[in-house]
């Protein structure tokens, strides 16, 4: 792998860290709230558990992608960037926000183009 897909890579791993963070842990708080346009407090209280497993899943990505750095493999890169890509096509068409592509699907793009081209 190349400096430059590496790097991609990482970027794609941190944003799903952040992710998991997010929905674990800042859900109901003002910035997960803020963060994905949660009607209340209280709607934030009741769909914790979900936020919580959708975190856990994000964090599942990141651990793949990790992983695929250290250990140079690039079929196992492919895999976790198509699951990334692949949810962030999902996510943006599901909740009707075009952000959510730019921001999960977009960099997932970039880093299987740059692994394609290496």
């Amino acid at each position: 792998m190349t400096f430059l897909t590496i790097l991609l890579i990482a970027i794609v791993a941190f944003e799903h860290v952040y992710f998991l963070v997010l929905e674990m842990f800042l859900w109901t708080r003002p910035k997960g709230i803020k963060t994905f346009g949660l009607k209340s407090k209280a709607f934030a209280e009741e769909t914790r558990v979900l936020a919580a497993n959708q975190g856990l899943y994000n964090g599942f990505l990141a651990a793949g992608l990790i992983f695929s750095i250290i250990e140079k493999d690039t079929a196992l890169a492919i895999f976790f960037l198509i699951c990334v890509t692949i949810a962030g096509i999902y996510g943006s068409y599901s909740t009707k926000k075009i952000k959510l592509f730019y921001i999960q699907t977009t960099p997932a793009l970039l880093a299987l183009i740059s692994l394609f081209f290496q």
